[in-house]
């Protein structure tokens, strides 16, 4: 692995071909670094680097970085698993959060960003492949829970995000990623004018799929900032 400025300019490039393959401009794609495990260094290096933002998956990682100014120069993003408990420590801290996957957390947040007298920017999650491990809306009840999230008063839902099941062969992922987009699309033509900002979707091993079908944010992480350790043992995803 080269330094993170470079491995940031190398995934742009395969970005930017994507882009092209797909007929669409490179620079509607954003890229997310996926910061999970790695120091306040290793993100001032990306924010240096022109990454337009950083995401993070734990909230007291998250915490203990802001306190740092880890993030100072970037939007920071929380893109993991969500628990009610935290919302009150991820509201108005990060400019979006990907993972709102239940009504029960969209309550939450918004209670937390009223008080805080704000509106928190969200992408509902959809758990696409349908895993009992993962959180998120089921596809089916996706339409209803979108409709519901605009009752709220202090959320603004921008889009969806998605993680797929893991891929067994290349481009496995390729018709979740699909799946998605036309979820969104409808979702968006009818309940939200077309005013969907995000789709968030691909990885690093996935992101060019993921922009074929549609994907105009994603999330990069050991691509850019080299394997975390538990990775080799347990494939753990970025």
């Amino acid at each position: 692995m080269g330094s993170i400025a470079e491995n940031i300019r190398s995934v742009r490039e395969r970005i930017a071909r994507a882009a092209e393959r797909a007929g669409r401009r490179p620079e509607d794609i954003l890229l997310v670094g996926a910061s999970k495990m790695n120091d306040a260094a290793a993100c001032r290096e990306a924010v240096a680097a022109g990454i337009d933002a950083l995401g993070e998956n734990r909230v007291q990682e998250m915490t203990e970085k802001l306190a740092q100014h880890a993030y100072d120069g970037a939007p920071v993003h929380f893109i993991g698993h969500l628990q009610r408990n935290k919302v009150r420590q991820v509201v108005g801290n990060v400019s979006l959060i990907h993972s709102a996957g239940s009504l029960e957390l969209l309550e939450e947040i918004d209670r937390q960003a009223k008080k805080r007298g704000l509106v928190q920017d969200v992408l509902l999650e959809v758990n696409i492949g349908r895993e009992a491990s993962k959180s998120g809306f089921d596809p089916d009840a996706l339409f209803d829970a979108a409709a519901r999230a605009r009752e709220f008063e202090a959320v603004r839902v921008l889009g969806l995000m998605a993680i797929p099941p893991a891929a067994e062969e290349p481009h496995g992922n390729f018709r979740y990623f699909e799946k998605v987009c036309r979820l969104s699309v409808d979702i968006a033509e009818n309940l939200y004018d077309n005013g969907f900002e995000y789709l968030s979707m691909g990885m690093s091993d996935d992101f060019e799929d993921a922009i074929a079908a549609g994907a105009n944010m994603v999330r990069v992480g050991s691509a850019i900032f080299g394997h975390r350790p538990y990775q080799t043992t347990t494939g753990g995803f970025t």
